[in-house]
């Protein structure tokens, strides 16, 4: 029997339905039946994260525990959590339910590892970049993190929020090859596309070489899990 799975979601909207997709996409199934139930809490009511961390903004903790609460109560056995930088949060929503909480940037470190990375360019939000989300699950596998110069990472924080959030800035408009040869510089040997909107981005604009896309690594995860056959072995 499949475990169901439930999505902490709404941080951004259309990050939680890419989730969705790529479970359904990495699922094995040939018939409707095969697929993993999945229960989605597009809660747009949770605070934004980076705010929360670095400018005294409302706290998000409070919201996402609801929605996980929700979640585990309408049958949820696996939660996930389709935002890099509300893992910040992570130990206090983990405690507060009583089903695992996948976690994205270690699962993430775990696949660097195993091929062998030394050093990750981190593409992220300020408050990701900042809180060392990734940094601290990347030194638990001896993987340096890189991050862009703060002129490019003014850029990255443009392609997030003005270029997928609210679509108010053609996504051509943000220099990515100047991003990602700035990342180059500083010895990057992969790219981590460590925002949920990054995917959605980079697929708009066809840029897919030497990326590492965290949601597919959770959407494989979560897949393994939940105990279906997965299409691939590998999330790369």
């Amino acid at each position: 029997m499949k475990k169901t799975i439930g999505i902490i979601g709404g941080m951004g909207p259309a990050a939680t339905c890419d989730l969705m997709e790529k479970i359904i996409a990495l699922t094995d199934a040939s018939r409707d039946q095969e697929h993993i139930h999945q229960i989605a809490d597009v809660n747009t009511a949770i605070p934004d994260r980076t705010a929360a961390i670095l400018h005294g903004g409302a706290d998000p903790l409070p919201e996402m525990v609801k929605s996980a609460k929700r979640l585990e109560a309408a049958g949820a056995e696996i939660l996930l959590l389709p935002c890099n930088t509300a893992h910040y949060f992570y130990d206090g929503l983990a405690s507060q339910v009583t089903v695992p909480l996948l976690h994205m940037p270690e699962e993430t470190a775990r696949v660097l590892a195993g091929r062998g990375v030394r050093t990750a360019g981190i593409l992220a939000t300020d408050g990701t970049v900042q809180s060392g989300v990734y940094g601290k699950a990347l030194a638990r596998y001896g993987i340096r993190a890189a991050y862009p110069s703060p002129a490019m990472q003014e850029q990255v924080m443009r392609l997030i929020y003005d270029g997928v959030k609210s679509r108010s800035v053609p996504l051509r408009d943000v220099p990515v090859g100047d991003i990602l040869a700035d990342l180059r510089d500083k010895g990057a040997e992969v790219f981590v596309l460590a925002c949920t909107e990054l995917p959605i981005a980079f697929a708009e604009l066809g840029v897919r070489d030497g990326c590492l896309d965290p949601t597919r690594v959770l959407a494989l995860a979560a897949v393994r899990a939940a105990g279906a056959r997965p299409t691939v072995s590998d999330p790369w």
